[in-house]
């Protein structure tokens, strides 16, 4: 057990990530005098990763998993194993800014129902422009589909500062994620079979439906490489696209919607194969099917999940759930900004 000294732990989950460590290390152990400490886990990598660390920043604490079984599994070891207030999830591929933390601590201080919140979150290749995995806060529309402030679907808008506010949101990227330790492990952490990619929406939703708020900090800013374990547009990140997001609306959407919800789902899901089909996309219409016969396969395992998870619902917290259809608003009526689809945010 790692029991830190400070109140937050700023956990960096890594495979064989020790180029991302030489470029972006340096400058979060810098910072860690503003009140946090660091802590490096080390995902069953095959490089020097530990090595190198271990050599070059003797204040940062290590820890090993023996085996990869994915990003959600990983943290899940991991954090069973650090004590602290509060946990901020770090991707390893990511470059904080002067100033960083100051800013989600206070968040966090000043509202004991904030459960979570996340940074502004901007692409590190085209840092005028904001990233695709969180960007200025994460929403769901009334259909289940996701999308961020910043960025909806494909585009990514370039940062002008009209993010620049403290918002409620659904949910906060899992990238760079401030969380309550004791509400982590309350609500049973992250799920482990989702692998890889939307698990801390999973983690917010039950978050939500317990009364807890999410939040959004925008004057902090980090930047994010990202695509370099599973790249964007790639049949991988379909699959758990499609898939994940079904086991996201099984496990944690109201009975009486997933009635009518889930066949429409199908239909929706049909039609995106049958775009990608009509594009010669022939690889990603048969992953979208495969995603969808292996959630199915798996029905028995996602309803134990959900009878597991009643527990936790007390008065769920619908803030930041788009009443309309982002996929209708975005490729009918073209609106590709969320500027453009006039909706008014909740304030922190």
């Amino acid at each position: 057990m790692i029991e830190c000294h400070k109140d937050t732990a700023v956990v960096i989950l890594s495979y064989n990530g020790t180029k991302w460590h030489k470029l972006f290390l340096p400058e979060i152990v810098a910072q860690s005098s503003s009140g946090y400490e660091v802590i490096l886990v080390d995902n069953a990598s095959t490089d020097e990763t530990l090595k190198y660390v271990n050599s070059n920043f003797p204040s940062v604490k290590t820890l090993s998993i023996q085996i990869n079984r994915g990003f959600a599994n990983g943290y899940y070891e991991a954090l069973k194993q650090i004590k602290a207030k509060y946990y901020i999830l770090l991707s390893a591929d990511f470059e904080v800014t002067d100033g960083w933390f100051p800013p989600l601590h206070a968040a966090m201080e000043q509202d004991e129902n904030l459960a979570a919140c996340q940074p502004k979150i901007r692409y590190w290749k085209e840092k005028e422009n904001f990233e695709y995995a969180g960007a200025g806060g994460g929403f769901m529309d009334a259909y289940g589909y996701m999308f961020c402030r910043g960025r909806i679907f494909f585009d990514l808008e370039k940062d002008n500062g009209q993010y620049n506010d403290n918002i409620e949101v659904f949910w906060a990227s899992g990238g760079c994620l401030v969380i309550r330790a004791d509400l982590y492990h309350k609500v049973g952490g992250l799920d482990s079979d989702f692998y890889a990619h939307m698990e801390e929406i999973d983690l917010c939703w039950r978050l939500k439906n317990a009364g807890y708020r999410i939040g959004y900090v925008g004057n902090s800013t980090v930047y994010h490489v990202g695509g370099h374990v599973i790249s964007y547009g790639s049949p991988q990140k379909i699959y758990y696209n499609f898939r994940n997001n079904l086991i996201l609306l099984v496990k944690n959407e109201k009975g009486a919607k997933l009635v009518w919800l889930f066949p429409l789902r199908l239909l929706l899901d049909g039609a995106a194969g049958i775009r990608h089909l009509l594009k010669g996309e022939i690889k990603q219409s048969f992953t979208i099917i495969k995603a969808h016969f292996h959630f199915y396969g798996q029905m028995g395992k996602w309803l134990r999940r959900r009878r597991e998870n009643k527990v936790f619902i007390t008065t769920r917290n619908e803030t930041g759930i788009y009443k309309r259809s982002i996929v209708f608003d975005y490729f009918f009526k073209k609106q590709k900004k969320f500027t453009d689809i006039g909706w008014k945010v909740t304030r922190l």
